[in-house]
């Protein structure tokens, strides 16, 4: 897992990133070009698996861009789409059951009470 920091400032009208504790630059006309850019330097120096990124306005002409790249969140999200695939729909109907099981529990807790509303 790879984890890039970047400190952003606008200078003039371009946006300049510098890397944290490392190498890697950019630079772009706009905040979305230069997080795009900044993403593709990061996974073109490791490609190792999914990518998250976050860019954080720290004042109107500074921020700070993070590319992390093989994160964990990416793993179980896939195996658990790949397991409700496999199961053959019991994923769909388990909302289902516990729609129900919480109805019947509220049906039960208007009969502790001793009366219903609706009588």
């Amino acid at each position: 897992m790879g984890v890039f920091t970047f400190v952003c400032r606008k200078s003039g009208g371009e946006w300049e990133a510098k890397q944290h504790k490392g190498e890697l630059e950019g630079s772009a006309a706009s905040t979305y070009d230069l997080e795009r850019q900044l993403v593709s330097a990061a996974y073109a120096k490791d490609p190792c698996g999914g990518v998250q990124s976050s860019f954080t306005m720290v004042s109107p002409d500074s921020a700070v861009c993070q590319v992390i790249i093989g994160a964990a969140a990416a793993g179980p999200a896939v195996a658990s789409a790949g397991g409700a695939a496999a199961s053959g729909g019991a994923a769909a109907e388990a909302p289902k059951a516990e729609e129900k099981k919480k109805e019947e529990e509220k049906e039960e807790s208007e009969d502790d009470l001793g009366f219903s509303l609706f009588d």
